[in-house]
């Protein structure tokens, strides 16, 4: 569905003024990225996002990731791959040379990147995703093995810059749980920063009101911006 940049533009506006709010709530000190997902949205919507001022795009899937970065080639935005990475894409993807890899989920992952940007001559910069809600449909590693995990693919993965952690609040309507899952992600990050951490990636269009208020810096936000009621 494509819809009209007066629409686009109330739906970004009244996203912007949601994360504003819940910044203010944690911190005046606290910048908020938003990271649009655009997995479900058309090419004419991105360039009108774009437009209204919004550089930086998610997608989910790299075969989409890589059709997108071509289709929208002449426009200086910044792609972010944020769904699971099967190794049998890792070639595409660095191909697709996306700004941020956030859901680096193991080890094994990350050693087999690591091989193939090696071979390319080539440096990614990525987010270590932790499972802090523990569920089984969830990528990403554990809360107790994330620090251990980050520190090692920093010492053994030179191509791969890790810039900080992402999760996916708690798939239930519970609140408490969704924030103590958040909660437990921005513990790991705070210990983390000494390894030079700087993004804490929490939040899509149901929670990230929430994840801003635990302390999240940067936002995935799909399907709050591309209803049109």
């Amino acid at each position: 569905m494509i819809l009209d940049k007066e629409k686009l533009r109330d739906n970004l506006d009244r996203v912007i003024w949601d994360i504003e709010e819940a910044r203010l709530k944690r911190s005046e000190h606290l910048i908020v990225q938003l990271i649009v997902v655009s997995k479900y949205t058309e090419v004419e919507n991105i360039k009108t996002l774009y437009e209204l001022g919004q550089r930086n795009f998610g997608e989910n899937q790299v075969q989409q990731l890589v059709s997108r970065v071509e289709e929208l080639d002449e426009l200086p935005l910044a792609w972010h791959m944020i769904g699971t990475l099967q190794k049998n894409k890792i070639n595409k993807l660095i191909d697709a040379n996306p700004v941020l890899l956030q859901s680096l989920d193991s080890l094994d992952l990350a050693i087999e990147l690591n091989k193939r940007l090696e071979a390319k001559g080539k440096t990614m910069s990525a987010l270590l995703q932790i499972n802090s809600a523990k569920e089984e449909t969830k990528s990403g590693v554990m809360p107790e093995d994330a620090i251990d995990t980050y520190n090692k693919i920093q010492e053994s993965c030179p191509n791969i810059e890790l810039k900080g952690v992402m999760s996916i609040g708690a798939h239930t309507e519970d609140k408490d749980i969704v924030k103590s899952s958040f909660e437990t992600t921005y513990s790991i990050y705070e210990k983390l920063q000494t390894k030079g951490a700087t993004i804490c990636s929490m939040g899509m269009s149901e929670d990230f009101k929430l994840a801003i208020e635990c302390g999240s810096n940067m936002v995935r936000v799909g399907s709050a911006l591309f209803k049109d009621e």
